[in-house]
Formats: C-alpha cells, structure tokens, sequence
C-alpha cells in the first residue's frame, strides 16, 4: 500500500482523507498492526486508483524478487568462493613445488 501511495506522490495523511480513514489507521495499516476489511480495501484502493488486489501485488512481486535476489547472491558466492579456493590451492601447490625445487640441486621444476 505504501508503494502505491508514494508513486501517486500522497501523505499518509491525504491517503486518510481520500479514503474516509484516519491517519493512525493508514499508518497502522502500513506497519502490518491492522489488516483492513473488504470495505476498507475497497476504501483505499479507490483513493489509490487501484484495483483491490493490486495492493498486494507489489508486496509479493517485492518479496519473490528479494527471494531471487538472496539465491543469487548465494549462488555468485558460492562460485566466487570454490574460485578462489581453486587459486589458492594451486599457488599453494606451486610453491611448495618451487620450494622442492630450490632444495635440490639438479631439479627443472
């Protein structure tokens, strides 16, 4: 709802008079410490010039791309960590190869 809100540019307290509610309730509403009844939805999303639905719409398309987001930075993680590890042990390998070599005196590694 607060989505909606702020694209048309209003105050919660302007939301509260296009819809018929108080301020407190919008607010309340906005923190998830009141769910509206159909009325009140009917209400709100008149004043938004929105359908009903499209109150929640934005909510679940903002928490499945936050859902995405989470894998996928999971996921590059994950990549760059086995990555890095792969470098690693393959320096580590070469200097303990080096290392072997600058012991022995006939050594072309």
């Amino acid at each position: 709802m607060k989505e909606n809100r702020n694209r048309l540019g209003l105050s919660q307290a302007r939301l509260a008079e296009r819809s018929g509610l108080s301020t407190q309730y919008i607010a309340m509403i906005e923190l998830a410490r009141k769910f509206p009844t159909p009325e009140m939805l009917e209400r709100i999303a008149s004043a938004l010039e929105i359908d009903p639905p499209e109150l929640f719409s934005i909510q679940i398309a903002e928490a499945r791309i936050r859902k995405f987001k989470k894998t996928v930075l999971t996921d590059i993680e994950k990549a760059v960590s086995g990555a890095v590890m792969q470098v690693i042990e393959r320096n580590l390998e070469e200097l303990e190869n080096s290392d072997d070599c600058e012991n022995k005196p006939n050594c072309n590694g």
